[in-house]
């Protein structure tokens, strides 16, 4: 037998607030620091992915953006 709820965020902290104290100790355990940091970091925020897919530059395109660069930077010392 398989039970789903979809419940919002602010609803589940809502029923955790009610558990007594010895349940949330429980619950706190259930989820030790590193796995927390692991799951963090395994998830990509939309923000991320979108500069992820950026454009990317070819190695060509670096040494011409490089040579510009220094040509403006000789151009406003000069």
């Amino acid at each position: 037998m398989e039970l789903t709820l979809n419940i919002g965020f602010g609803e589940l902290v809502g029923f955790l607030n009610r558990l007594p104290a010895n349940q949330i100790e429980k619950i706190k355990h259930e989820f030790p620091e590193h796995y927390i940091a692991e799951k963090a970091k395994a998830e990509i925020s939309s923000f991320q992915k979108f500069i992820l897919d950026g454009p990317v530059m070819s190695d060509e395109q670096y040494a011409n953006y490089n040579r510009q660069r220094e040509h403006t930077i000789a151009w406003r010392i000069d």
